[in-house]
């Protein structure tokens, strides 16, 4: 569905937001501040108007190219505009930096990938004429930054006064983000509430408030649900807020040595109504078609109750499935399953 979404419909866009993102197409009139300050950027560098005028020659002539099949030789010394700091430079192939400098321009955009690799073709192939030539709903930087705030908080669900990770690549010190958070309250954007037993402020969308007051009153029909919560998903951008809400202290070690690592090199948090009730580390193998289960970790004080460990297969199931893994391996208790439709 993801591919589909990307490559296919172009309903959402990789680019730039807080890191290299994924977001909806109908926001890339947003961006076009990135757009020209990449352009700006660019123009600075010697020899690159002529590099980028070469490779969209050789794409329009052969279509999707990756760094590797463009005939752009050598290395440049080059300043990479997803970098926004303004301050951070390297030694690259010419080629790659080539395609990024079109890529951050939103001259290209990213046709497909193969595995990791980028193939990058032309914009406006692809784009709706509409999305690319409409103007900036923001009329400066100070709105496009209450925008982001804004969409950061509805990612995230709840975000706090504070300095914060799900505030990368925002430009925000204290004193800005209390501004912004008081114009969006003021507008009626967001809504603050208090958590009992923390001294900052949080918020929420304005848009949430009906499903607030249901659970604030004890009213809302939630069932129990467990998931498996990725290292990158919105929920666990800013790991300090999921430890002051849930006591609960996760580490994505997929950059810890091996020999440093407590659990795994892709553990997952497990979520299972309102807490985080452990981890686990499962791997898929989509050649053999087997998911294996090589650790599962609960939180103290969590009890291996009947409903918990029948939720844990389920959701392992359908985990597997999702990995196009037919079979389960429970290594951590040397026992079998296969995945079943449920």
């Amino acid at each position: 569905m993801l591919q589909e979404l990307l490559y296919k419909d172009r309903k959402l866009v990789d680019y730039a937001d807080k890191e290299l993102s994924i977001w909806p197409t109908e926001d890339w009139p947003y961006f076009s501040s990135y757009r020209d300050r990449s352009k700006e950027l660019g123009r600075s560098f010697d020899g690159l108007e002529e590099l980028k005028a070469k490779a969209i020659a050789y794409i329009e002539e052969n279509g999707p190219v990756c760094s590797d099949k463009i005939p752009i030789e050598g290395e440049i010394f080059w300043h990479s505009s997803m970098h926004w700091s303004g301050n951070w430079h390297k030694k690259s192939q010419a080629a790659r930096s080539t395609l990024e400098q079109l890529y951050t321009d939103g001259e290209l955009i990213i046709h497909h990938k193969n595995g990791s690799r980028k193939y990058y073709d032309i914009a406006a192939k692809y784009l709706p004429v509409s999305v690319l030539t409409a103007q900036n709903p923001c009329r400066n930087e100070d709105e496009f930054n209450e925008w982001r705030v804004y969409r950061r908080i509805g990612a995230v669900g709840l975000l706090w006064d504070k300095n914060s990770p799900a505030f990368l690549g925002i430009n925000l010190n204290a004193e800005k983000r209390k501004r912004v958070l008081s114009k969006l309250e003021n507008e009626g954007k967001i809504y603050p509430v208090t958590v009992e037993g923390i001294k900052n402020l949080f918020y929420f969308l304005s848009e949430d408030t009906e499903l607030m007051q249901k659970i604030t009153d004890g009213q809302a029909d939630l069932k129990p649900r467990m998931s498996f919560i990725a290292p990158l998903d919105p929920l666990l951008w800013d790991k300090a807020l999921i430890h002051t809400l849930w006591d609960f202290q996760y580490s994505w070690e997929i950059y810890t040595p091996a020999a440093k690592r407590k659990y795994g090199y892709y553990t997952l948090p497990i979520l299972y109504g309102e807490r985080f009730v452990g981890r686990i580390e499962a791997v898929p193998d989509r050649k053999k078609g087997i998911l294996s289960v090589r650790g599962l970790w609960l939180e103290p004080g969590i009890r291996q109750t009947k409903r918990l460990n029948s939720a844990l297969d389920k959701t392992i199931m359908n985990f597997g499935k999702f990995n196009d893994c037919e079979f389960v391996d429970m290594m951590y208790n040397k026992s079998s399953k296969k995945a079943t439709n449920v």
